[in-house]
């Protein structure tokens, strides 16, 4: 069998709509590679901000690939109108390479101060110190690469305290709640809509030794408001368009009294709305974090005044 690859190259504003789109048509998930790292910087220091990010997917060559590449040209020439988007390439890749095709653009990123994201097949010398997340980028969108993951994994890193419950709600590949569980949440909720994404979030704690630490399901912002469920930590990676509303819905009510919130996947641009979206649904922002037009905001829920 053959596969069909598609790829595109975008700035950092467009590669996360066009990875939603082709989650759609894509086979076990979609890769982003950040352009421009030199090898000699894989394993050390920070990772300089993305001008440009790859996104790839990869597509069965059977009888159904003409009308796929239909309905994603169709859909890419609507999101042209409202931002410039490249053609898509297309490239054919043997069934024998296909895996090592996902492989080949993935490096180990250290992030903050003592993460490690490893592609599980790459080994690495290790410090005593580093905390380590080892995942398959073929599985499931959220490989670290994107900055929009890097700035909530700093933050985490900033924020956690041993022994706190965490929601990540939009987990994906789960790449946030282990990091999470490794820096010493105890109990986290990991919820995302597609149900592929909770059931790789388990398959990766599981690969990661934190399984005990993390219920991963589908669901969604309602359902955890009907759980009656609160939370020391909240953690939101998604996009601002989403986050919005969210706030309109009671985002802020899962948040313990006394309790912190990140919130990502926001351009600069948007970061005032939705730090007033944040304060209109009972959260005080009160820092940024912000990697080339990426932005992160961390916020807090009030105590309740003691009588």
């Amino acid at each position: 069998m053959q596969w069909i690859e598609v790829r595109m190259t975008v700035d950092g504003e467009a590669a996360e709509a066009i990875a939603e789109l082709l989650q759609r048509y894509g086979h076990q998930g979609v890769s982003i590679e950040q352009e421009g790292i030199m090898p000699d910087s894989w394993d050390e220091g920070e990772v300089p901000p993305p001008e440009k990010l790859t996104v790839r997917a990869y597509l069965p060559d059977d009888s159904r690939i003409d009308e796929a590449k239909r309905q994603l040209e169709v859909a890419l020439g609507h999101m042209s109108l409202m931002y410039p988007m490249p053609e898509p390439t297309y490239a054919v890749i043997d069934d024998e390479d296909w895996a090592d095709a996902w492989k080949k653009h993935y490096k180990p990123i250290r992030l903050g101060r003592n993460i490690l994201i490893r592609p599980r097949w790459i080994e690495v010398d290790l410090a005593p110190d580093d905390i380590v997340i080892s995942l398959d980028p073929g599985m499931a969108f959220g490989t670290g690469t994107h900055p929009t993951t890097q700035l909530c994994l700093e933050a985490l890193e900033d924020v956690v305290k041993h022994g706190i419950n965490m929601l990540d709600l939009g987990c994906g590949s789960g790449i946030l709640a282990i990091g999470a569980a490794k820096l010493g949440v105890k109990d986290i909720l990991a919820v995302d809509i597609d149900p592929i994404a909770a059931k790789v979030t388990a398959e990766n704690a599981a690969q990661n030794n934190v399984a005990e630490r993390i219920t991963a399901q589908t669901g969604s912002l309602e359902s955890v408001l009907h759980s009656a469920r609160r939370f020391d930590l909240v953690v939101v990676n998604i996009l601002a368009r989403i986050i919005i509303p969210m706030c309109e819905q009671g985002l802020g009510q899962t948040v313990r009294p006394g309790g912190k919130a990140i919130f990502s996947g926001i351009i600069a641009e948007q970061a005032d709305d939705v730090e007033a979206a944040l304060r209109s649904t009972g959260l005080t922002p009160y820092k940024r974090r912000q990697q080339g037009d990426w932005v992160a905001i961390e916020a807090y829920r009030e105590s309740v005044p003691s009588a």
